[in-house]
């Protein structure tokens, strides 16, 4: 199931929240070993303090760091999440490799290391699934044909899955969105930005025509990229596929049969293993609408083109050297970097995607103490006092909706670490020697686990991420947070750190995933998980009326030339960063029990707190990366991320001295106030 974008505007997460209490206990700053980083947990050499940090407060916190770093030549950007992702990478392989030759994951990472024999079967393997497809007479075997692609090569003119219903969020129901396109997102076939990656694509798409044999690739290619780029056409912009009230649009089977006609539903049901449905949450109607409607005027020999480039492409990172390196010719456009990722890293990617939660088992067995689990969560019980305070002292909200809103934080599921229950692959077949049959058998398997749940009553238990992810997320409909033990690491989490530094660095995180209930979207989920307007008439137009006033800071950011910030993509992500930063920043100070913080290294608590959430989001990325982030990323870039909302917070001001004529200053009346 492809993600929905308004579920997933969440970066980083917890899990079961505590009850409130009454008063919030107080991590102890740990007397573990060293800090990873300095004498108290963060980079003092990568600052630049010549810099004024009113002015850039990127520059002071990391300016030297900045001058040094050199982007990899086989990743698109560098960072603190980056650098954390390299590491967790090579934390799995050493677990993967250092294991029994007869466990899961261990023989599909040996698979996958084995090139030789990946060479030695050159395309034979494709070659079988391309006849499934040749031999299609029909669309509606076509339609059938579609609907097993989920969990398998090929692609689908729609991309469905279950989750919780709108309505009634304790039952999973079949949710459905727009597919079909191969670039990022419509606005890659029409912009100007990205006709680099729209050239690339096409050639990459006659290369592959040809590596398959096709007798005319040229024209393949061309009749391919005038049905994607008709598909796009009547694609939504990413911006209102993210907003709740525009994707609810609840269908029953017939009724989508008779809205969009022209695809044979019942059969691409039928191939994806799903009976009728009483209820389909139909995220881009119309545009699912007018996909079916091309789908009926398409020539059957069009769509077989189609699919069995898609099929090509996506079987190409599991055969020869030639397919892998014609496909990262145009991947590379996308991203800006110039050499592919070593194999060994693809494979660990493989294996995480493939058998998260088998590999994640032992991962958080070897490297996710029990002490950090019960710190994360303290800090957890402090950041939502905090966030309740903060609703009770707010003074634009009446007192009907602030109730709401306290039921909802209380209610909201936090998980830390791992879930309580782990996946069984017992069911999976895996073979050391045939990887491209392990890819498909693990969809297969993956795409069956997913789609079990259709139907049933919503396990909000279950996770999203695998536990050695480095990320975190909330989980919309569910009212949870979600923290995986891949993150809780240095920068991020550091038991050995200053208290100052874990609340600026997780405790920014907890706030940021606490703050998706009651995000632009968010705030429109109630606290059982229902799509319902909770908030007096007033009230909502208060919390808009504050969003645009974010909002319009954010569009003057320009990421790239002529590449500015889309605070309507964005808002949910910028709103999460502003207000988690707010509520850790409270937590930390209800952490000291009315004390005065340390001083460390000159350095007051609330300084040491900004410094490490400014290093947390310390980056660089490729222009290219950039691009693709601004058109089809929820997230603005990282530079952003730092300094949208140190701006709006009067401690910030008060921490640096930042003053009036510094660039970075607003006027307080300027400022954006929202949670």
């Amino acid at each position: 199931m492809k993600s929905h974008l308004f579920l997933t505007a969440a970066l980083l997460t917890l899990g079961a929240a505590p009850a409130l209490a009454q008063t919030a206990p107080a991590p102890a700053t740990s007397t573990a070993a060293k800090p990873h980083f300095g004498t108290w947990g963060v980079d003092l050499s990568a600052m630049d303090t010549a810099a004024k940090p009113g002015d850039d407060f990127q520059r002071y916190t990391s300016g030297k760091w900045l001058d040094a770093t050199e982007i990899p030549a086989d990743r698109p950007s560098v960072g603190a999440f980056n650098d954390l992702r390299e590491t967790t990478q090579e934390q799995l392989q050493k677990l993967i490799t250092e294991g029994p030759a007869e466990a899961k994951y261990r023989a599909f990472y040996d698979s996958y290391m084995d090139e030789a024999r990946a060479e030695k079967l050159g395309l034979a393997p494709l070659k079988a699934d391309l006849a499934v497809l040749d031999a299609i007479a029909t669309k509606r075997d076509f339609a059938r044909f579609m609907g097993g692609t989920a969990g398998q090569f090929g692609i689908s003119l729609v991309d469905s899955g279950p989750y919780a219903d709108t309505t009634d969020p304790t039952v999973n129901v079949l949710w459905m969105s727009q597919g079909g396109i191969g670039l990022p997102e419509r606005e890659y076939y029409f912009a100007d930005q990205f006709k680099t990656q729209r050239a690339a694509y096409a050639g990459y798409i006659e290369r592959t025509m040809k590596a398959i044999g096709h007798a005319n690739p040229k024209a393949a290619a061309k009749t391919i990229m005038a049905f994607e780029t008709a598909l796009a056409q009547v694609s939504w912009k990413v911006a209102d596929r993210r907003d709740i009230d525009k994707v609810n649009n609840p269908m029953s089977s017939a009724q989508l049969m008779s809205y969009a006609p022209g695809i044979e539903w019942t059969a691409l049901m039928e191939g994806a293993g799903i009976g009728a449905q009483q209820r389909i949450i139909v995220n881009e109607n119309t545009a699912i609408r007018d996909i079916s409607a091309l789908y009926d005027k398409t020539p059957l020999a069009t769509l077989k083109l189609w699919q069995a480039f898609h099929v090509a492409d996506q079987a190409a990172p599991y055969l020869t050297k030639a397919l892998v390196d014609s496909r990262f010719e145009y991947v590379k456009t996308l991203s800006g970097q110039a050499q592919q990722r070593p194999r060994w890293r693809r494979a660990v990617g493989q294996v995480d995607g493939s058998l998260g939660e088998l590999v994640g088992q032992d991962y958080v067995a070897r490297y996710f103490p029990a002490s950090s689990k019960a710190k994360m969560e303290a800090l957890v019980v402090n950041l939502n006092l905090a966030m309740a305070d903060r609703i009770k002292a707010n003074d634009w909200m009446s007192e009907s909706t602030k109730t709401a809103a306290l039921e909802k934080l209380t209610r909201m599921d936090v998980m830390v670490g791992y879930p309580d229950k782990f996946r069984n692959y017992d069911a999976l077949e895996v073979k050391s020697d045939d990887l491209y049959g392990n890819v498909k058998r693990a969809g297969q398997f993956n795409y069956a686990y997913t789609m079990a749940d259709l139907g049933k009553k919503v396990d909000r238990k279950k996770w999203g991420m695998n536990p050695q992810t480095v990320n975190a997320y909330n989980g919309g409909l569910e009212n949870k947070i979600v923290f995986p033990a891949g993150i809780l690491q240095a920068p991020f989490f550091d038991p050995a750190a200053d208290d100052a530094v874990n609340y600026g660095a997780i405790g920014a995180v907890i706030g940021h995933e606490i703050i998706h209930g009651f995000d632009d979207q968010g705030r429109k989920i109630d606290a059982n998980g229902a799509v319902r307007d909770w908030w007096g008439e007033d009230d909502g137009k208060r919390f808009e009326e504050r969003a645009k006033v974010f909002g319009d800071q954010y569009a003057k950011y320009e990421a790239a030339p002529g590449a500015f910030v889309n605070p309507d993509l964005t808002m949910g992500e910028n709103i999460a960063d502003l207000a988690g930063l707010l509520v850790t920043l409270d937590a930390y100070r209800k952490s000291l029990g009315g004390k005065d913080a340390p001083v460390i290294d000159g350095l007051s608590g609330e300084q040491r707190l900004f410094l490490a959430f400014a290093q947390v989001w310390r980056g660089k990325a490729r222009e290219d990366a950039i691009r693709n982030q601004v058109a089809t990323d929820p997230h603005s870039p990282q530079r952003f991320r730092l300094l949208g909302p140190t701006r709006n917070i009067e401690a910030w001001y008060q921490a640096f001295g930042v003053k009036p004529g510094d660039a970075m200053y607003i006027a307080p009346e300027q400022r954006a106030k929202i949670w």
